[in-house]
């Protein structure tokens, strides 16, 4: 369990403690085991497929038990696929258990929701009408408990907060489960019909067509973070003083675009700007990015063409979208005195205008070889002098909201390099003049 905050391994504990209560009805109720017991064997077995193959969780058998069992007997059915599924990172056990827990803790509240509604006896007697209130509550019920549980573990383990941890986890899973309830659906009606528990499971191979296209749509998005990862790499080696700078870009310019409703498709593409937005200065001579004290105008220039080199760079990664506009553009101000080419006001892209301010704000927040930090408000400050001039103003108002809300909490994965103690000092520059 090393590397786990202590709150976090105490909320796994108390999940599967949890997660054991729900199984004490166990021993009185009059279990159908056999039943159980084969839907535990094809979720355990279909789990490891659809892990190693596919992508996702069997949640049709899980709703399926759900729809037919009473709620303690539904709860054990994720259990020996959960407790031995495979784990890709430590501790594993932990891991394990955590599955398993909350797993059966949604499973149970969907099973008693469908139960109190009278779900069970409607699809023992195929009534179609009757069949769907139930059926959809017990949907919403499990996709409510899994979004609560994994904010509540977030929270703790990642150090996020509350508000963060659980954003968007409850509508993210909506539509996938609401598939995957029609499907548990069908095969608890099917389950109940002549054609007996074959004909039930025959239900899940049309599902696994439906996995196989979204584990080819969940490898293309790896390949994509693939390539921003070895760009970002290849630019963290080259300009050593600003590692990390382009994940921390990222992260502020997706925390603006959701602040002003963007949809998640075009955050993301917003994000994959922010973190590659200094790609081009893997054009730039290495002893200007790396020079300690203040650049000649020429090397000014020189430094200036890095906008254009990424998007030289980008311009064969079509899944980059309008990224590349900001790529090239995150160095324009309104007011026509940025570069490369001096756009004013709304000719510069909107994503551009979303990079530009989380590019200052971390230029300022960070410690670089011609400047010291600042702390975050001094940062802000600065951003909201320059708004309207440099900056737009719904941009800086969206972060310092967002910032004043939740906080700001960098995730990078690149280690910080040691600075030396002392820097000589360069000469004065313009707000947002950044190499």
């Amino acid at each position: 369990m090393d590397g786990i905050p202590v709150r976090a391994r105490m909320y796994v504990v108390c999940a599967a403690v949890g997660a054991l209560c729900c199984l004490l009805p166990l021993s009185t109720d009059r279990t159908p085991w056999w039943p159980v017991l084969l839907l535990a064997a094809v979720y355990a077995c279909g789990e490891r497929v659809a892990r190693r193959r596919f992508a996702g969780t069997l949640y049709p058998v899980l709703l399926a038990g759900a729809f037919l069992f009473p709620a303690a007997a539904a709860a054990l059915v994720p259990l020996p696929g959960a407790l031995l599924s495979q784990v890709d990172h430590g501790p594993v056990l932990l891991r394990r258990v955590w599955r398993a827990a909350r797993l059966a803790l949604g499973v149970w509240a969907a099973s008693r929701t469908h139960e109190a509604l009278g779900g069970r006896e409607a699809v023992g007697a195929s009534d179609s009408p009757a069949l769907l209130l139930p059926a959809v509550a017990a949907v919403l019920v499990l996709c409510l408990v899994l979004a609560v549980l994994d904010g509540g573990i977030l929270a703790p383990a990642e150090g996020l907060p509350p508000r963060r941890a659980w954003h968007g986890l409850f509508l993210r899973s909506l539509a996938p489960l609401a598939v995957h309830g029609l499907a548990g659906l069908m095969m608890a009606v099917l389950w109940h019909s002549p054609y007996g528990p074959v004909a039930a499971l025959l239900v899940l191979f049309p599902m696994g067509v439906s996995w196989w296209v979204f584990a080819q749509y969940h490898r293309e998005r790896a390949a994509h973070q693939a390539t921003i990862r070895s760009l970002v790499q290849a630019v963290d080696i080259k300009d050593g003083y600003t590692r990390g700078h382009g994940e921390r870009v990222g992260q502020a310019s997706m925390l603006i675009a959701r602040e002003l409703g963007m949809d998640e498709d075009r955050v993301e593409v917003i994000r994959f700007a922010g973190i590659l937005h200094d790609v081009g200065k893997l054009g730039v001579p290495t002893r200007l990015l790396r020079k300690n004290g203040p650049l000649t105008p020429g090397e000014r220039r020189v430094i200036e063409l890095h906008p254009e080199y990424g998007h030289e760079i980008t311009r064969g990664i079509s899944f980059l979208g309008e990224a590349r506009s900001a790529i090239l553009h995150h160095h324009e101000r309104l007011d026509g005195s940025g570069y490369p080419y001096g756009l004013v006001g709304s000719q510069i892209p909107e994503p551009a205008r979303v990079v530009a301010v989380a590019d200052a704000f971390d230029a300022m927040t960070s410690t670089r070889s011609y400047s010291r930090a600042r702390p975050v408000p001094a940062a802000l400050e600065e951003l909201q002098r320059c708004a309207g001039d440099h900056f737009d103003p719904r941009m800086v108002t969206a972060l310092t909201r967002v910032i004043a809300r939740d906080g700001w909490h960098p995730v990078v994965t690149a280690d910080e390099p040691h600075l030396p103690a002392q820097s000589p000092a360069p000469a004065p520059e313009r707000p947002g003049a950044r190499r």
